[in-house]
């Protein structure tokens, strides 16, 4: 039977990822979102072929990659997916600001829902464009997105609409109503949906991830996704990336806007695994969402006293976690670091109004979750 191999942390620290050399040795760091497991084995053994054959030029421009994520979106979501309709380039944050570059004029506006990953704040300023916030609804329950302040913007002039899906760092799926009532509105204007991904795959049991593409023909003639294997198995620093079209005209727009220099960014070990991940990774990643599941569960558990999760995520190794009754200030994530030796997501990073939270990385072993929660409950003890 498949399973994740989780490492401890005296293996851990010999790592020289980004997570593990940011920090003093002292510091146990879990905000990057990374995971701290071995590799599963067919994307292993893709990546020792690979460097056997010194395989390590440029990505490959077969349509291999585009092919399996095609088989993996149908086996998965039931996504029927061209691979003529999918570009490679280098990650999600690249892919996501090639889109906007290529669908979008320098001056013009876009709307980001916050709480949201840090990147979507600075793609405005990196692109030449400017963001509008329209935070997601929040309830006892749910999130959902503002429809109406969306809208709002629309009317104002916006001409684009950045999706998180799921939602980082609040894990939200969103349903397929709210997805299809975002394509009916948008069709209303002269803008498009541009859906970032990348933590489709890590989708948890009982919850149902629903591609933006899929929802209807308004949303596919306006719609790009991007998605990559690199959260899901664990390759963020091999570089491959997929943007995906589901209509003539967008793909046209798209071929028009992309420079010419997109694909060769990405990097041909990322390439490869990624192929390897999607043609051959579901046992690990059914493996991997059970024991991310438990994992949630583990941290709702044993919070300390003050210290909330809102919504339960529906997906994602990342756990968004209301600090403001732990008696920190303003800064729990500064205090954290500063009194328990513990480094977790800045909570302002995903907007202003969020200061009072912090973002914790859950895609570790039970034994460092442990210690964690240990290190969280010494500070506010």
């Amino acid at each position: 039977m498949t399973h994740v191999e989780w490492l401890d942390l005296p293996h851990l620290r010999a790592r020289r990822s980004a997570k593990w050399t940011l920090y003093d040795r002292d510091v146990l760091p879990m905000p990057v979102a990374e995971m701290d497991c071995l590799l599963a084995s067919p994307v292993a053994e893709a990546l020792n072929h690979a460097v056997a054959l010194g395989d390590t030029g440029y990505p490959s421009f077969g349509r291999g990659l585009q092919e399996a994520f095609a088989g993996f979106a149908g086996r998965r979501w039931s996504w029927g997916v061209d691979a003529d309709q999918v570009t490679l380039c280098a990650d999600v944050s690249v892919g996501m600001m090639a889109a906007i570059s290529a669908l979008l004029s320098p001056g013009d506006t876009f709307v980001i829902m916050p709480p949201v990953y840090p990147p979507f704040f600075r793609w405005g300023g990196e692109t030449g464009m400017r963001t509008v916030e329209v935070p997601l609804l929040q309830s006892d329950s749910c999130y959902a997105l503002d429809l109406e302040g969306i809208e709002r913007e629309l009317r104002a002039g916006a001409k684009a609409v950045l999706l998180c899906n799921p939602h980082n760092p609040v894990g939200w799926v969103h349903t397929r109503e709210s997805l299809t009532a975002l394509a009916d509105l948008v069709s209303g204007y002269d803008a498009v949906v541009l859906s970032d991904e990348i933590h489709a795959p890590l989708t948890l049991p009982g919850h149902t991830f629903t591609p933006y593409l899929t929802v209807s023909d308004a949303a596919r003639a306006h719609g790009v996704a991007v998605h990559a294997a690199s959260k899901a198995w664990n390759l963020a620093g091999l570089k491959a990336a997929l943007i995906v079209s589901a209509s003539d005209a967008m793909r046209d727009r798209m071929t028009r806007g992309l420079p010419y220099e997109t694909p060769w960014h990405a990097g041909q070990l990322g390439y490869l695994a990624s192929e390897a991940a999607y043609l051959q990774g579901d046992p690990w990643l059914d493996a991997l969402v059970t024991d991310l599941a438990a994992h949630h569960q583990q941290v709702r558990d044993g919070l300390p006293a003050g210290a909330r999760i809102a919504v339960p995520a529906q997906a994602t190794f990342l756990s968004w976690i209301d600090a403001s009754g732990l008696g920190l200030g303003q800064d729990p994530a500064a205090r954290l670091l500063a009194d328990a030796r513990l480094a977790v997501g800045i909570g302002r990073e995903f907007g202003a109004a969020w200061a009072d939270h912090i973002r914790l990385n859950v895609g570790t072993g039970p034994e460092v979750i442990a210690e964690g929660l240990r290190r969280l409950g010494s500070a506010v003890s």
